[in-house]
């Protein structure tokens, strides 16, 4: 690296230009961080209805007109220098109540692309327009314009060369505009935004929203109606911190995290410290490698919150970060909670999406629907089978560390307590061994008729869950409900059902210390030693017992006895970076949760297993007084519904 007294001096004050694209480079990073700017500020001022044109994936053009105040020509002239700005009071840097505020968005465009600016507001008898290209700034003029604005960028980074190989493909560009457009737009349901241009198939067009559901029609908007209707309501305030927003179910996810949407005092966010918090509310409920979908709004008083951290303010800083995790992570999981065993409706959607008519009645109505891409046609009726052979014993023993309560009345589940705290759950009754009903060219056991031969109860019937009719495949319990039918993955819930109960055993008794016949020393930064040293009551409670052991070193006494064994030293670093980096031992949590969901997923009743029609019920009835049950622990579906009218579309009867 070359020395200032290579380059001929020592130091030297950069031009105007110079400094402009610097800035430039810290805020405008490619076409998308233009339209949000610009956007911005066409909120600030009170714009209620936004257009944007777009070509080349805004490399050649970008125009932004809104129906806001406007600027008097005063203002225009000062708009293009460098940090001049009219949504910050003088004296309180902290005091930020607007989305725009640092004055460096259009001086930054300005230097490395054509920019014009008309304008008017009403105290003035016309608009007026100025230009700015690569740095060079016009005279203000008289301009013919409506109230508003008019703000258009061509030839971005022309200025800068350089700058255009990194931007991507006119389709990506295209793509990252509208996505910081949704994302605006999501925040702000009174408002109307279009998005248009050649390089558009068609034009995006989110009709302003009225009313007191205005902000879950603008999120049907943007999110699609699938979203709406799998959506858990969030609303939950604690010490002036208030969160709102709506969160999908666990069962309606994908694999990516582009659709989790936080917003701070209205300012769209991607901060680490959210996305972590909301990795912990779903950390139970849904795997690894799924996302669930969000929208959250956090509100709170502006001097509790740094969002001048980063240039293109898409991080922000909280004076007390741990009471906004806490306040996301219990009011999701508090959500969850009371949405009991409600799972998404996309479920029996994609099932009826893979039904196609087949053969045809007399009447001209489809007689059976296609299986699925591959599997062939099937035509004709499947006669119910029963299981033959000796009586079997229909006891199912699940080891699980817990104490059992017991269900009432004929058919209901008992969980009872044995030596070791290993449970057995059983279901009275007899055995179902009664002779098969043979049926040609078909070799398997298809279902257990007992459910179908007793006699309907309407009051059962009426639950969420239905009346159990059938067991088919000997791992789906299909249930009749009032206007439809649920089909149950039998494994899969109970699977969920014992993990509950062994979560709230472990709430209730704590979690168990094994002790070290040696202690373990792990040695450790003392930035670290210190921070586990402030955290050894709550590590205590969780079964893991430490201590300093001198300078850069922790004595490790005792752990969890859940874990086994395991690797102390790994452990105990692991929980080092989770408290540095957010804050929270969330590492031995989720540990502690594995080995409480495998114990659940061994303990639960096995694909395969015949169950009798009072243990299906029985099973029904645990789920709806269950919470989380409409997923398994890896963020599967446990049951799905076919509404009776979509299953008569489907054979022509509507």
């Amino acid at each position: 690296m070359a020395n200032p007294q290579e380059l001929g001096v020592a130091v030297r004050q950069l031009s105007e230009t110079v400094i402009n694209r610097i800035a430039a480079g810290e805020v405008i990073e490619r076409p998308a961080s233009v339209v949000k700017e610009l956007v911005e500020n066409a909120l600030d001022a009170g714009a209620s209805r936004i257009e944007i044109v777009t070509a080349a994936g805004g490399k050649t053009l970008m125009r932004i007109t809104d129906d806001g105040l406007g600027m008097t020509a005063a203002d225009l002239a000062l708009a293009v220098e460098r940090h001049c700005t009219s949504k910050l009071a003088e004296n309180d840097l902290m005091d930020i109540c607007t989305l725009g505020f640092r004055g460096e968005a259009l001086p930054s465009i300005g230097a490395v692309a054509r920019l014009t600016i008309a304008t008017r507001n009403e105290s003035e008898p016309h608009g007026w327009e100025i230009s700015v290209d690569g740095g060079e700034k016009s005279e203000v003029m008289p301009s013919a314009l409506n109230r508003g604005m008019r703000v258009e960028v061509r030839d971005l980074f022309f200025a800068t060369p350089a700058r255009l190989k990194f931007l991507k493909s006119d389709r990506a560009e295209t793509a990252a505009i509208t996505e910081v457009v949704k994302r605006i737009a999501l925040v702000h349901p009174h408002v109307r935004f279009s998005l248009s241009g050649p390089d558009r198939r068609q034009p995006f067009d989110l009709p302003a929203a009225t009313g007191s559901d205005a902000r879950l029609v603008r999120i049907g908007q943007v999110l699609g109606s699938d979203f709406v209707d799998n959506a858990m309501a969030i609303e939950a305030e604690r010490e002036g911190v208030r969160l709102s927003g709506f969160a999908g179910l666990p069962t309606y996810h994908r694999a990516n995290a582009l659709q989790q949407f936080f917003f701070v005092n209205g300012r769209p966010v991607r901060d680490k410290q959210l996305l972590g918090a909301l990795r912990g509310a779903y950390s139970d409920v849904l795997a690894r490698d799924r996302h669930p979908i969000v929208v959250l709004d956090i509100d709170l008083d502006p001097h509790q919150v740094d969002v001048n951290v980063h240039p293109a303010k898409a991080n922000v800083r909280f004076r007390d970060g741990q009471l906004v995790r806490g306040l996301i992570v219990g009011s999701i999981k508090r959500a969850l909670v009371e949405a009991g065993h409600r799972a998404s409706t996309t479920g029996g959607h994609e099932a009826l999406d893979f039904a196609r008519p087949n053969g045809i009645d007399p009447r001209g109505r489809p007689t059976a629907g296609y299986s699925g891409a591959g599997a062939g046609y099937r035509s004709g009726y499947v006669t119910p089978a029963r299981p033959s052979g000796d009586a079997q014993d229909w006891r199912l023993s699940a080891f699980c560390p817990l104490q059992g309560g017991a269900g009432e009345g004929a058919g209901a589940a008992t969980l009872e307590a044995a030596r070791g705290d290993v449970v057995a759950m059983s279901f009275g009754g007899s055995d179902l061994a009664e002779e098969q009903v043979p049926f040609s060219g078909f070799n398997g056991l298809s279902a257990d008729t007992r459910a179908d031969a007793a006699p309907l109860d309407h009051e059962v019937e009426a639950r969420p869950l239905g009346a159990a009719r059938a067991q088919i495949h000997a791992n789906y319990i299909v249930a009749q409900t009032e206007d439809g039918l649920v089909i149950v993955d039998q494994h899969a819930a109970h699977e969920r059902l014992v993990y509950e109960r062994l979560k709230e055993a472990l709430a209730a008794k704590g979690v168990s210390s094994q002790m070290l016949l040696i202690p373990e020393v792990v040695e450790l930064p003392q930035e670290d030693v210190n921070r586990l040293l402030e955290r050894a009551d709550e590590l205590s409670e969780c079964g893991l017992v430490l201590e300093g052991f001198g300078p850069g070193a922790v004595a490790v006494r005792a752990s969890p006895a859940l874990l086994g064994d395991t690797d102390i030293r790994g452990l105990v670093r692991d929980i080092a970076d989770d408290i540095a980096d957010m804050n929270a031992a969330t590492r031995l949590c989720e540990r502690l949760d594995h080995v409480a969901a495998t114990m659940a997923c061994h303990g639960s009743v096995k694909s395969g297993r015949r169950l009798r029609p009072e243990e299906m019920n029985a099973l029904l009835r645990e789920m709806e007084a269950t919470p989380l049950s409409g997923q398994c622990n890896h963020g599967r579906p446990t049951w799905i519904e076919l509404k009776l009218a979509d299953i008569e579309k489907l054979f022509g009867r509507r």
